[in-house]
């Protein structure tokens, strides 16, 4: 039988602390439970109403009564159970990782858990638990460039500048070309998007020509000036440069563009001569990610030419017209939030 007779005196905190246990809704059930045990034998409620109320045995009772008294608040608490010890020691995790960082055996170019599960002798899920918990990725790679352009930070510096702080009076345009752009037509007409079933295409395709896309990202705007052309040549490029000119006619124009042969030939260089408005500042060798309309050119592939199907040039050419129009009827300019110190840590290695 439950010892009723022992007093249990709760200080005015406790009994807020675990009245608040009681009430909770996220308190673990069993803490709940004995909670609600103590504050009955607080209020001299006999043991066998007590265990009535709870659910308990008389002995569980007398046992919570017993631990409240010797522990406390703790007395509460689940005590740690016994169990299986871990098959898993440090030495083995250790080996896992080790053997992880290390080069995969020949002919494999990273370990997957089975065959490292193979090699250690456990279970695949138990390296992949392990990996977790190291922040360990195999199976994936990213890649990565340095910039050997001697005079890359003063490059970096300068395209960044224009970005985040823009001439007044000036206009700022990035300035490239996506060159190689296919015209691919399926060799079956496209299934349309269907409830439950996605739009399908087949893998098989006729390839025809090809043209490049001469465009322009506006910086401030965002609004885009583009061309396709059959070749890509220092005489196309002149020509696209020469457009642009004619359209910011009357303004002073700073183009960023990468370090591309076509836009360095002596005839691009005498036409900059004979035009002082005109200011070329070049991205970094290698570093041709700066170029702000390389995004740009990375939404129109994803959004207009991957997925679709041209049966010539010329209608993907005009696909193309139809996609910067759409663009510039509701422009979004990218915003430009690394500083120049930030990206020459990162992207340009220091000789030592």
């Amino acid at each position: 039988m439950a010892n009723h007779t022992r007093p249990l005196v709760l200080a005015a905190t406790d009994r807020e602390e675990i009245e608040r246990l009681q009430r909770s809704p996220s308190t673990a059930a069993g803490l709940t439970r004995r909670a609600r045990a103590v504050l009955l034998m607080a209020d001299n409620t006999p043991g066998i109403e007590v265990a009535r109320l709870t659910g308990y045995t008389p002995v569980q009772v007398s046992r919570i009564r017993r631990r409240y008294a010797a522990e406390g608040f703790r007395g509460l608490l689940d005590k740690p159970r016994s169990g299986r010890p871990p098959r898993m020691t440090e030495a083995k995790s250790a080996r896992i990782v080790a053997l992880t960082l290390k080069p995969a055996p020949a002919g494999l170019t990273h370990w997957s858990t089975r065959e490292l599960a193979q090699r250690v002798g456990l279970s695949h899920t138990t390296v992949h638990r392990i990996w977790r918990a190291h922040a360990l990725q195999p199976h994936r790679v990213q890649t990565f460039k340095f910039s050997t352009d001697p005079r890359a930070e003063q490059k970096i510096r300068d395209v960044v500048g224009l970005y985040l702080n823009p001439p007044t009076h000036a206009v700022v345009l990035s300035l490239d070309e996506k060159t190689q752009i296919q015209a691919l037509d399926r060799t079956q007409p496209l299934l349309p998007l269907r409830p439950r079933s996605p739009a399908r295409q087949t893998h098989d395709y006729r390839r025809h020509a090809l043209t490049s896309l001469y465009a322009a990202l506006e910086i401030a705007s965002g609004r885009v000036l583009g061309e396709c052309s059959d070749r890509h040549t220092g005489a196309d490029f002149l020509r696209f440069l020469k457009g642009i000119n004619r359209r910011y006619r009357g303004h002073e124009l700073h183009v960023v563009l990468d370090n591309s042969s076509t836009h360095s030939t002596p005839d691009v260089r005498a036409w900059l001569d004979d035009h002082p408005t005109i200011h070329f500042h070049f991205t970094p060798t290698g570093a041709s990610w700066l170029n702000m309309i390389e995004a740009w050119f990375g939404i129109l592939t994803r959004k207009s030419v991957r997925r679709g199907s041209f049966p010539s040039v010329r209608a993907l050419v005009r696909h193309i017209g139809h996609y910067i129009d759409h663009w510039n009827e509701n422009p979004t300019p990218f915003v430009w939030t690394k500083k120049p110190a930030d990206i020459i840590r990162k992207a340009v290695r220091r000789s030592r």
